[in-house]
């Protein structure tokens, strides 16, 4: 009975456990499908969401290729509208630079040519005098024939008469190929010149040659000079100049050759006057301030000055002499200014001329710093100014063109000959300058007291300020021919004794008078 019940609990056992094992399967079974279920339904939405992903990423993609393509597109439009601009300019320049070449070989052919006439009238001068020898000959033997003249008598008559008549024909010759010579040459240099002085206008200040300095009251005049002069002893030996104390009513006035010293004198007194305190010790004090002052002051006007013609790398030692030309004048014309004016117009007709048009305006600038250079230094401003300037580094085409800006030395290159005419118009061109009555009438007598000494000269007139002189000859003893021979003798003779800015143009007139009486 016992062993029944163990069995049969046993079969309950195993058959409630294959019961539970069938369940337990049963409902794996079920979740398994349900899991697989889900696991499909996953896969198809990320299969989905993976084409959404997919179509959103190839429709970025087309649009940030468009947008590349348009700024591509947009890139490549605007260069090309680029190249064509530059090829447009490079075109034109082309054009410009064909023109200049076309003009350059016209002159050169226009030269040729009249190279090839004056060989021409060189032959045919030259067939004429073996023609005048020929028919001397001829007139000699009969002469001797005829007069009774021996052949040597007869070929002396008949020099003298040949040598006349060769001097008219030269002269006539010679008027016609200075004609024929001068008209492109004046022409060119009217179109340089005019350009030049168009394109640049120029202010002046007129500046004192003295300096004086206005002071409070008269009472600091004696604490100026000090106990037993020693003040202004010592003002003049540090500062180097000369104080003038005066009558004049609160005001001393400081000489000195050089503008610099001058100026810091000045400025030295100022400072003294404000602080009150005037002894040697504050006299040297604010004299080393005033100088290190106008250093500086000396060194950007002629910074400012380099910049304002668009040059650069000149020594600052040079820049400080360009600097203290502000401080000088020359028949009230500023020097500074002065300097300025004559590099743009050397820098203008360099241009027309097709020169280097920086090289010139730096040697327009610079050809008179030898006028702010301490006295003591032998020669003149243009010898030394361009001793200083070779000193500091400048080329020996600027130096030579500061030496030879009036005549200390031959001009030997264009531009040297571009810096006087330059410096001449700057300082000659109506309102430049106020020349001294004197000079100016003494020099008006000196050129017509050299054209009256000549022979045939019936009168003669000095007009347009000096610039030209107008001759009257007698008729009777100056033919047409001469006339050319005897203005470019009257020219010569006035460059050999007188010296004068710019040009003296002399105009020879001759004229023929008939009277008649009625009776």
């Amino acid at each position: 009975m016992d062993m029944t019940v163990i069995l049969a609990s046993v079969l309950f056992l195993i058959l409630g456990m294959g019961a539970g094992f069938f369940v337990r399967h049963l409902m794996a079974t079920k979740e398994l499908k349900e899991r697989q279920g889900k696991g499909d339904e996953i896969i198809e939405k990320a299969k989905k969401d993976a084409s959404d992903i997919k179509y959103k990423a190839r429709k970025e993609a087309k649009e940030i290729i468009k947008e590349e393509r348009e700024i591509f597109d947009k890139e490549i439009r605007k260069r090309e509208n680029d190249i064509k601009s530059q090829e447009k300019g490079v075109l034109a320049k082309e054009a410009r630079l064909d023109t200049k070449l076309e003009e350059r070989d016209r002159e050169l052919q226009k030269l040729k040519e009249k190279e090839q006439s004056l060989d021409e009238a060189k032959g045919r001068v030259e067939v004429e005098i073996a023609r005048y020898k020929e028919r001397q000959n001829e007139i000699a033997t009969r002469l001797s024939e005829i007069a009774g003249m021996t052949r040597e008598e007869a070929k002396q008559e008949l020099m003298g008469r040949m040598e006349e008549e060769a001097k008219v024909d030269f002269a006539r010759e010679l008027k016609r190929l200075e004609e024929e010579h001068q008209q492109d040459a004046e022409k060119n240099a009217k179109k340089v010149i005019g350009t030049a002085i168009q394109r640049f206008a120029g202010e002046y200040v007129a500046d004192r040659t003295i300096t004086s300095v206005d002071l409070p009251s008269d009472d600091v005049k004696g604490r100026l000079i000090g106990r037993e002069g020693r003040n202004i002893r010592a003002f003049e030996h540090i500062c180097g100049v000369d104080l003038i104390i005066d009558d004049t009513p609160e005001m001393v006035v400081i000489s000195s050759f050089n503008v610099v010293r001058r100026e810091i004198a000045r400025r030295t007194i100022e400072k003294l006057i404000d602080d009150g305190r005037i002894h040697p010790a504050k006299i040297e004090e604010f004299h080393d301030k005033s100088k290190a002052e106008i250093d500086k002051y000396l060194l950007e006007m002629g910074e400012k000055a380099q910049m304002e013609i668009g040059v650069h790398g000149i020594h600052p030692e040079i820049l400080k002499l360009v600097g203290a030309l502000n401080f000088r004048t020359s028949y009230t014309q500023n020097q500074y200014q002065h300097a300025l004016e004559a590099a743009f117009i050397c820098g203008t007709m360099a241009s027309e001329l097709g020169l280097n048009v920086k090289q010139a305006r730096r040697a327009g600038l610079l050809h008179d710093i030898g006028k702010v250079i301490d006295a003591s230094a032998e020669g003149s401003h243009a010898v030394i100014g361009a001793d200083f300037a070779k000193k500091y580094g400048e080329s020996a085409d600027v130096v030579h063109a500061i030496r030879a800006h009036h005549d200390d030395e031959k001009p030997e290159s264009v531009l040297a000959h571009l810096v006087a005419a330059a410096d001449a118009l700057s300082g000659a061109r109506p309102g430049a300058r106020k020349a001294m009555m004197e000079s100016y009438v003494s020099r008006l007598s000196d050129i017509e007291q050299i054209v009256n000494g000549f022979d045939g000269v019936n009168n003669c007139y000095a007009i347009s300020g000096g610039r030209e002189v107008r001759v009257f000859v007698e008729n009777d003893r100056v033919n047409d021919e001469q006339t050319v021979i005897l203005s470019r003798d009257i020219a010569k003779k006035i460059e050999e004794e007188m010296s004068y800015p710019g040009t003296i143009k002399v105009t020879v007139l001759r004229e023929t008078k008939s009277v008649g009486v009625a009776k």
